[in-house]
């Protein structure tokens, strides 16, 4: 759990989902610890709903620790953090993919884990498609399964997934293989919404989710049919925060283990503790300035903002290295373009076109794009002679890390200060949903956003904020030959040319400028040494490591 592990996995957004109810824990969940009962301690600022992946997102987190993916993103980076699937490959054909499923794999409840149960996940879901209870609404969805051609169990060991057009999608999808003999019978209505798969649950991961409850904990024991062997530790009881204070306190008590989600004067205070080791992790959240591109319904407050030179300018007036150092006191890397350092296979620093902060410059570029102070009264005007006075909303996406409201503070002095006044509106999570929905559904009518989003960091992962139809695209912004891009990037398997037309996609959507990156915010952990060892490098939040491998000292 070092600094800045390049391969640090991210937390999918709906980990850090806000609970709107007081926090409670119980005297059994947090109880003082003599590291006795071996049982590990994690506090994390989550709310989960239920324990069923396919009726929400705010349950990743237990659900990683008890479900496996097919493959996913940390068994591509590291070979001993392996799936469902042992190995797999693709044909010649760039269709057809066989994937190993380990020999004698049993769920936890004893009963053999094989290629059907894997292949009765997906063909669950593909058969859900199109109906009024389509399985779209949790972690695992339809998403991508649209590209499908089959799903087969060829024996037990071999699962064959057949696609309509060259894609990565069955090694980089985040479905979460279910038992068949526990889901056969339940119906996509239920398995959308009432069917809450209470504990004891049933699973393939290392840790299996015993207890539930709700704004509370989850208690977790050890599976004895883990592949790699039973963990040794007694289990695991991850403890609801909607605050990190409780957290820290946790963690300089004894009371917990590990944490994570904390604040920077939290994590500074416990790097001075002698039996507290601190770190901080690249994540694929980005924190960026969004302009409301649309025109028509929804349209912002002047024309300018549907001009990608006004837009580019702009870009010129935003200085990342001090957002880092003063408002996130270090702690983030400067924002560049789409893709997050975290995606190692596709980050590039654009050094040969990336804007620098200017304010002449962004003036500059303001007159020569026509849109001057004609009165010389320090305001400039847009094409039309009105003088600019834009609506910047903010607010944290529910699920994301909080954007300090200094950051805010920053970008409006830097604008003003280049003839562009802002006024600042802080919104709650469901009023910054709404106000940034798509036109059709209510929302826009504001001109500038500075929000986050928290994706993937495979090729369609860190683009699809710039695809037309996607529902979370803030900008509106609507490019068909990114679109364009973006489709070759879903239909590519060979790993080069997906960096390429990785790096095209980020290119235009730069000069474009419909987001202007603002920096790419790091995720503040600590654990305890005193009770355990093996915690390793980096805590996966793609996987269950490190706590499958934990042990008591």
């Amino acid at each position: 759990m070092n600094k800045l592990p390049l391969d640090r996995r991210a937390i999918i957004k709906a980990m850090l989902l806000g609970s709107v109810a007081p926090w409670v824990m119980s005297s059994r969940a947090l109880a003082a610890s003599s590291c006795d009962d071996h049982v590990v301690r994690v506090g994390a600022i989550i709310a989960p709903d239920t324990m069923n992946p396919f009726a929400t997102w705010s349950s990743f987190y237990p659900l990683i620790y008890t479900n496996d993916f097919l493959v996913g993103v940390d068994a591509q980076r590291h070979p001993d953090r392996t799936g469902f699937a042992k190995e797999w490959s693709v044909a010649d054909d760039k269709l057809t993919w066989t994937l190993k499923i380990w020999p004698g794999m049993k769920w936890s409840d004893g009963q053999p884990a094989t290629a059907r149960d894997a292949a009765f996940t997906y063909n669950y879901l593909r058969g859900s498609i199109g109906k009024p209870d389509e399985l779209n609404v949790g972690a695992s969805n339809t998403s991508g399964l649209e590209n499908v051609e089959s799903v087969a169990a060829l024996d037990d060991q071999t699962l064959q997934i057949v696609t309509k057009v060259p894609t990565r999608w069955p090694i980089d999808n985040i479905i979460m293989i279910v038992p068949e003999h526990i889901w056969k019978d339940i119906s996509y209505a239920d398995a959308r919404s009432t069917f809450r798969n209470d504990p004891p649950l049933v699973g393939t991961g290392p840790m299996i989710v015993t207890e539930f409850q709700q704004g509370q904990f989850v208690q977790l024991t050890p599976n004895e049919y883990f592949r790699t062997g039973k963990p040794a530790t007694a289990g695991m009881i991850l403890n609801f925060f909607t605050t990190a204070d409780p957290m820290a306190q946790g963690l300089k008590s004894g009371n917990l283990d590990f944490g994570f989600g904390i604040t920077v004067a939290q994590w500074e205070d416990l790097s001075r503790d002698p039996e507290i080791v601190v770190a901080e992790a690249r994540i694929e959240q980005r924190n960026y300035l969004a302009f409301n591109t649309v025109s028509g319904q929804g349209a912002g407050s002047t024309q300018a903002l549907q001009d990608s030179a006004f837009r580019d300018a702009i870009g010129y007036a935003i200085d990342q290295k001090t957002l880092v150092e003063r408002a996130f006191r270090g702690h983030a890397d400067p924002g560049v373009g789409l893709v997050m350092p975290s995606a190692t296979e596709y980050y590039s620093e654009l050094s040969d076109i990336r804007r620098h902060f200017d304010p002449a410059e962004a003036g500059r570029r303001l007159d020569a794009a026509g849109y001057r102070d004609a009165d010389g009264d320090g305001i400039r005007e847009d094409k039309e002679g009105n003088k600019f006075q834009l609506e910047l909303i903010t607010g944290t996406i529910a699920g994301n890390l909080e954007i300090p409201i200094a950051a805010v503070q920053f970008i409006a002095g830097w604008l003003a200060q280049i003839g562009i006044p802002v006024s600042v509106t802080q919104l709650d999570p469901g009023a910054l949903n709404a106000r940034t929905a798509v036109p059709a559904k209510g929302g826009g009518g504001w001109d500038l956003l500075v929000a986050s989003s928290w994706d993937s960091p495979s090729p369609l992962g860190v683009l699809k904020i710039g695809k037309s139809t996607y529902l979370f695209n803030k900008s509106y912004w609507k490019n068909e030959k990114f679109d364009q891009i973006l489709s070759q990037v879903e239909s590519t398997v060979d790993l080069q040319k997906s960096k390429e037309l990785v790096d095209q996609a980020t290119r235009l959507i730069y000069a474009e400028a419909p987001y202007i990156m603002l920096c790419y915010p790091t995720l503040l952990e600590a654990y305890r040494k005193d009770c355990f060892e093996g915690w390793g490098e980096d805590l996966s939040t793609w996987s269950y490591f490190p706590f499958d491998r934990l042990r008591p000292v």
